[in-house]
C-alpha cells in the first residue's frame, strides 16, 4: 500500500485545563486567584501529532473522543493542524477526558479524567489508516486501559505492515510500572521516557542504569531531562544535549514536543547526535507558551535553535 502518512499518532485525545500561577488549593471553601487559565489540547499523543504536523510530517491520529462539546474542540484543533481525523471514533456513552493542571512554570500539578481515554480499544483501531503510514507512535500507555493488553499485538502488527514503532508510556498512577510493558517494549523502535520513567521501567538503582538496560532491549531510547536537556543511547553509543535557553511559561507537553522533533529526525535518517539535538529544541520551544501546542515551532524555528545553540 502507498505509504501517504509519515506518522500515525495512536492514543489519548484529551482536553487540558491550564490554571497558571503560584498558588496551593486548599479544601475547606477557601477561593484563591490564579494568573491566567486556559482550555487548549490535551493528551501526550495528541500533543505529538500536532507538534509532528507543525514541523511539516504528514499525521494522522487514531483515538476516541465523546459526543460533546470537548470533542468538537479536540478535532476541530487537530483538524486545524491538518491532521487526519478520519481514524478518531466517538463515544456517545463516555465523556471525553479532561485534565487539569495547575502550573507553576518549571513545574505542575496535573487531575485527569481518563473519559473516553480508558475505553480505546484495539476493535477501534483503523488498520487501512495504519497501513498508509511509515511510523506509529503511542502516548500515555498506562492511561490505556482497554488498549493496554493489546498494545503488544498493535506494535506486532504495524511491524508487520512496515511501520517503526515509537512509544512514550508517561508516568503510571499506579507507579508499579507493570501492566505488560515488557511485552510491548519487545516490539518498540524508539523509547521516549523521562528520567522517572527510564529507572522505574528499567528497573535501575538511577536512570542511567535503567537507561542502559533498556537499551538492551530497544534499539533506541531517549530520556528527557527537563532543565538538564536529553540523553540518548543506541547499542553502546551514548550522547548528551544540553538544554537551550528559552523564558518558560509553562512546561506542558513539552516532552510530546520533544518527541515529535525525534520522531522527524528518525524518519528524515539524521545521525542520532542531531536527532537529539532537533528534539531538544522541540521541546524547549514548546514552553515559551501555556499550553502543549500554542509555542511549538515550525521545521525552520527548530532547526534555527539548534544553530543557534551551536554558536553559543
Amino acid at each position: 500500500m502507498r505509504k501517504d502518512i509519515d506518522v500515525v499518532a495512536v492514543g489519548d485525545l484529551n482536553a487540558d485545563l491550564i490554571l497558571s500561577g503560584d498558588v496551593t488549593p486548599v479544601f475547606g471553601q477557601v477561593e484563591k486567584l490564579i494568573d491566567d487559565a486556559t482550555l487548549t489540547m490535551g493528551g501526550s499523543t495528541s500533543i505529538f501529532a500536532c507538534g509532528a504536523a507543525r514541523l511539516g510530517l504528514r499525521v494522522a491520529f487514531v483515538g476516541k473522543a465523546g459526543c460533546d462539546t470537548i470533542g468538537d474542540f479536540l478535532l476541530d484543533t487537530l483538524a486545524a493542524r491538518g491532521i487526519d481525523i478520519a481514524g478518531v471514533r466517538r463515544d456517545a456513552q463516555v465523556k471525553t477526558g479532561l485534565t487539569t493542571v495547575l502550573s507553576r512554570g518549571v513545574d505542575r500539578a496535573m487531575l485527569t479524567y481518563l473519559g473516553t481515554l480508558g475505553v480505546l480499544a484495539f476493535a477501534d483501531i483503523d488498520w487501512s489508516m495504519v497501513a498508509r503510514a511509515r511510523h506509529l507512535h503511542l502516548g500515555s500507555y498506562y492511561m490505556l486501559d482497554a488498549l493496554r493488553p493489546e498494545i503488544p499485538r498493535l506494535f506486532a502488527e504495524a511491524h508487520t505492515q512496515g511501520l517503526t514503532v515509537s512509544l512514550d508510556t508517561n508516568y503510571d498512577p499506579t507507579e508499579r510500572w507493570a501492566g505488560g510493558i515488557d511485552a510491548a517494549l519487545a516490539h518498540v523502535d524508539i523509547f521516549l521516557p523521562n528520567e522517572t520513567e527510564a529507572q522505574a521501567i528499567g528497573r535501575g538503582a538511577t536512570w542511567q542504569a535503567g537507561m542502559a538496560q533498556l537499551a538492551t532491549r530497544v534499539p533506541v531510547v531517549a530520556v528527557k531531562r527537563g532543565g538538564a536537556g536529553a540523553t540518548a543511547q543506541r547499542g553502546a553509543e551514548v550522547i548528551t544535549t544540553p538544554p537551550i535557553p528559552v523564558t518558560v511559561v509553562d512546561t506542558t507537553g513539552a516532552g510530546d514536543s520533544f518527541n515529535a522533533g525525534f520522531v522527524y529526525g528518525h524518519l528524515a535518517g539524521w545521525s542520532l547526535t542531531h536527532t537529539l539535538a532537533f528534539a531538544v529544541a522541540c521541546g524547549s520551544a514548546s514552553t515559551r507558551a501555556a499550553g502543549g501546542i500554542e509555542s511549538q515551532p515550525t521545521l525552520d524555528e527548530a532547526l534555527a535553535l539548534v544553530a543557534d545553540s551551536s554558536n553559543v
